[in-house]
């Protein structure tokens, strides 16, 4: 008899968003006259900028004549993607990343799950807690992370950085020394990053014991504090020990477009292995290449009509978070977050759990927002509401969430 990964079987519940939409779908299926606000998921609302449109109806048009026509794209991606890319996201921030090390993918979250398959099975992973779903539970199906214990709501070979408002959410470096070690900043869920010094401080660690740090910077478009890095590359000696993540998703309004690019630099080995090689190998044997209309979209996002539209866009979805860190707290509620990232980071009222206080907005007020506890044991108590709702059912969610 065919035999099963028993390590999905160890996954606690449904995907936390995907518990969500249920919860949200049976309510709103027992109150059809109901008008629900979602600030749950961080998906966009805002339709592709002008410049991203052209571009693709431009590459079908091309893509419907035999002269012009695209089939595979090649294993790391067309190369005026890849060029506009290394030059506008890492040259001009003075990192030095070459459109060879860029390998262009479908998207992060899958990128982030995936990058798992080029380290060991008894590998161990350091993860701040609160942290974004997917590094941990791709990690539990490829066997990595111990035995679950759902009272503690940990994994035992899990090595957990708490990330709380007793240390300003900045995690501490592990004390037991990881193998792989996840950063995702500007931080999903808690909305806080580091300074380019305090970056420095875990690549000089990772350098010094041998770790890899997988560098999720989905939201590095939302920065607006000068001393914050846009890339892991931007600190000294970090070709050696990071890999970086990115995603057209936040930045351009991709998520139901599908495009992302992750970084691994030749420089980082084990021992005589290159990471670079391993990756292109996977690359090429598991994914077909994102598609050519796809690819001409994002090199439209670096055109200079793209990068004003989209400097418009990111700053939409910012006076949204503004709108929202304000109106909680002149509510007197505890926020955080909102000014380098899309999302805003509250603390429970009344000593509500997070999926009490989810339950209470969307029964009372209709709103719908992601549980802290959702992200971790540290999140416990916390709730996170995104920015990139439109303003309108923002200044709405606001006025509800006021008045009870």
């Amino acid at each position: 008899m065919f035999q099963i990964n028993d390590n999905f079987q160890k996954l606690p519940g449904s995907y936390l968003f995907s518990t969500i939409a249920k919860k949200v779908a049976a309510y709103q299926e027992a109150n059809p006259d109901k008008e629900i606000i979602r600030l749950g998921i961080g998906d966009v609302t805002q339709p592709l900028a002008p410049a991203i449109i052209d571009a693709l109806h431009k590459a079908v048009d091309e893509m419907g004549n035999a002269a012009t026509f695209h089939g595979y794209a090649p294993d790391l991606g067309y190369e005026f993607l890849r060029k506009a890319i290394s030059d506008n996201d890492y040259k001009a921030r003075g990192c030095d990343i070459s459109a060879d090390e860029i390998f262009v993918s479908d998207g992060a979250k899958s990128d982030s799950a995936n990058i798992q398959e080029l380290f060991s099975a008894n590998s161990r992973i350091a993860v701040t807690d609160p942290v974004y779903p997917v590094y941990v539970d791709s990690n539990v199906m490829a066997g990595r992370t111990g035995t679950y214990d759902a009272q503690t709501e940990t994994w035992s070979n899990v090595i957990y950085m708490p990330s709380t408002a007793d240390n300003g959410f900045v995690p501490e470096l592990p004390k037991e020394v990881p193998d792989m070690i996840y950063l995702c900043l500007p931080n999903n869920p808690t909305g806080t990053t580091l300074k380019k010094e305090q970056l420095q401080v875990w690549v000089d660690y990772a350098n010094k014991n041998g770790s890899v740090i997988i560098f999720d910077a989905a939201y590095e478009a939302y920065i607006s504090e000068s001393d914050v890095p846009h890339s892991i590359y931007e600190c000294n000696g970090a070709k050696t020990c990071a890999i970086e993540l990115r995603s057209f998703s936040k930045n351009a309004g991709f998520t139901g477009v599908r495009l992302g690019f992750t970084v691994v630099p030749k420089e980082l080995k084990c021992g005589d292995v290159s990471l670079h090689a391993m990756w292109a190998r996977r690359h090429g044997t598991k994914f077909n290449g994102a598609p050519y209309i796809v690819q001409r979209a994002g090199e439209a996002v670096y055109s200079d009509a793209g990068k004003a539209q989209l400097k418009d866009q990111v700053a939409y979805y910012m006076n949204n978070a503004k709108t929202i860190k304000t109106g909680l707290a002149e509510a007197g509620f505890t926020v955080y977050g909102g000014v380098n990232a899309p999302y805003i980071w509250l603390k429970t009222p009344d000593q509500m759990t997070s999926w009490e206080f989810f339950d209470y907005l969307l029964e009372n007020a209709n709103v719908v927002g992601t549980p802290g506890s959702g992200f971790g044991p540290s999140g416990e108590g916390y709730f996170r509401l995104t920015a990139f709702g439109n303003y309108e059912n923002t200044v709405k969610a606001l006025e509800r969430i006021k008045a009870l």
